[in-house]
């Protein structure tokens, strides 16, 4: 009954609007200058940069910087391999090889540097999703727009600090070598990720879906919990939000005035564009206190970026996403179930300690 009752408890406010305010500019000024230019096609590029600006949200601002730096690693290295994959025409199989691969290093490497949100999935969002949207626009013009993102979001993050001016001695953390027990836990780690972005990815495949990566990202989601029982709730409220968020979605692109036939009369995309910018806001906001609260509001982010990026039939687009993330959330469940690590791990991080303790 107590995880019950966690499924739907709401976590403590912590100046979350402020976080949210941050994300929502890092994601509105590159989106608004894509849309004046007339190329909102190219937002998706804009939105996973940006999405650097969710790292470190409640940390000292030197140390926020160094990890939405670790944090741009990630996500950029996503947009590059997605957009190297969709220049080749490089889908189906390998999408699912490369990204499973991918998830199981960038795991690693979030484990290693510790970063808060947890794991590699935004990453693995951005490979998937640019992957598979046709480029509009020569390569470098997509890792430029998403790097001008990531950095921009980094300034925003920065930015408190020049205000405060207030260098906390000791904020950045001394990072340890990962070795023995910590070695061991991260490896099962990165195969968990390995394994079930790989398995969700097959069944995408074999049943013929056309977006195979939202069940890998769907897949990666429980994992990023911090025992057995969060990583469940993670997965369950990722199953409800999506569903929850393909009927608000529903209504933007199917039933509202602004419907989505002709797509890309200019107020219909001005619009769509404008919707990106205020569910990122409410996704931050929920983000930290409720995971399937804010899966409500990504949910339309994620769909509306791609309707801009590569229109379909919305109903498709809303039928794939349901299917698709219902797999890969069972999956990921399943493999956190089965998959255990036999030692616990120790702490990779040294913080300092304080004078006088």
């Amino acid at each position: 009954m107590r995880q019950v009752r966690a499924l739907h408890r709401l976590e403590p406010a912590d100046n979350d609007h402020l976080a949210a305010l941050r994300v929502a500019l890092g994601v509105a000024i590159p989106s608004l200058l894509l849309l004046a230019l007339g190329r909102a096609d190219l937002i998706i590029y804009a939105v996973f940069g940006a999405l650097t600006g969710m790292y470190g949200r409640s940390e000292p601002h030197q140390l926020r910087l160094r990890h939405q730096s670790q944090a741009a690693l990630v996500l950029l290295g996503g947009v590059a391999v997605g957009v190297f994959l969709s220049v080749n025409h490089l889908h189906s199989w390998w999408l699912v090889a490369v990204e499973a691969a991918l998830a199981g290093a960038a795991s690693v490497f979030s484990d290693r540097v510790k970063l808060k949100p947890n794991g590699p999935f935004f990453g693995i969002l951005a490979l998937g999703a640019c992957a598979s949207v046709p480029m509009g626009t020569p390569w470098y013009v997509a890792l430029l727009i998403a790097a001008g993102a990531a950095a921009f979001s980094m300034a925003v993050g920065f930015g408190g600090w020049v205000r405060g001016r207030a260098w906390q001695p000791g904020a950045g953390r001394d990072v340890l070598a990962l070795r023995g027990v910590a070695a061991r836990a991260a490896a099962v780690h990165a195969a968990r990720y390995a394994l079930a972005v790989g398995l969700a990815g097959s069944i995408g495949v074999i049943s013929g879906s056309g977006h195979p990566h939202w069940a890998m990202a769907a897949a990666a989601v429980p994992l990023a919990g911090a025992d057995l029982p969060s990583r469940v709730r993670r997965g369950i409220h990722r199953i409800v939000g999506t569903f929850l968020g393909l009927a608000v979605t529903a209504v933007v692109i199917v039933q509202a005035p602004w419907s989505l036939a002709p797509l890309f009369a200019t107020h219909q995309v001005a619009v769509l564009a404008i919707l990106v910018i205020v569910f990122q806001f409410t996704t931050e906001l929920f983000m930290a206190r409720h995971y399937g609260l804010a899966m409500v509001s990504f949910t339309p982010v994620v769909l509306l970026i791609t309707q801009l990026a590569a229109p379909i039939d919305p109903g498709v687009l809303i039928l794939e996403r349901g299917v698709e993330t219902f797999v890969g959330a069972i999956v990921g469940i399943l493999v956190v179930v089965t998959v255990r690590s036999r030692s616990r791990p120790v702490p990779l991080f040294r913080f300092p300690r304080r004078p006088g303790h």
